[in-house]
């Protein structure tokens, strides 16, 4: 039997399982071209319609995955973060760490504060020895996210992105990393800082 879905609360935000109607504003989001600027192409409301039943599919299953945000109070859907299984994109078994928000949430610390939940929740309660979180190169706002969440690029595993056509400027991915005892470390310097 499938555990239920998790629901996670930070201090702003919920990450919790999918509605109905969060695939509108999804749909609104998977077509927007600042949103989707380091994706191969943007999604058309069915595409986008088939990635949430995707979500929502392994989120039922194991009860943990890409969970839909909502800012407490203020928005209902702004987006989706949480933990994957990249093993298909990377080639080895790995759980990533990741996030896709409507711009006009951008830049207010929602990603960090969001993807900090799913690493505790994947450190605590799944007891993973390592998280990753990967993106195009060039795509600087998501590797700040990355270091502000206390992960590390790990030049050495960086790689071409399997479902990207060869001659895309997007090919070429980097790859970020924490382990458990990483994040233990920084969440006690966070405590001490406040």
């Amino acid at each position: 039997m499938a555990p239920d879905p998790v629901t996670l609360e930070t201090e702003r935000l919920r990450l919790r399982p999918w509605r109905e109607h969060d695939r509108p504003p999804f749909a609104v989001l998977n077509a927007d071209e600042q949103v989707m600027e380091w994706f191969p192409f943007l999604l058309s409301a069915t595409q986008s319609d088939k990635l949430a039943g995707l979500i929502e599919q392994r989120l039922a299953a194991h009860g943990w995955g890409m969970w839909a945000v909502e800012v407490v109070g203020v928005a209902d859907f702004i987006g989706f973060v949480g933990l994957g299984d990249a093993g298909e994109q990377l080639g080895y078994p790995a759980i990533e760490v990741g996030w896709r928000l409507a711009k006009e949430h951008w830049g207010q610390g929602y990603a960090p504060e969001a993807a900090i939940a799913s690493l505790a929740y994947g450190f605590d309660v799944l007891e993973l020895p390592e998280i990753v979180a990967f993106t195009s190169t060039g795509n600087l706002k998501s590797r700040r996210v990355m270091e502000k969440i206390g992960m590390s690029h790990d030049a050495a595993r960086d790689f071409d992105h399997p479902r990207i056509p060869p001659d895309s400027p997007l090919l070429r991915h980097v790859l970020y990393a924490i382990d458990r005892e990483s994040f233990a470390r920084s969440r006690e310097r966070q405590d001490l800082a406040r």
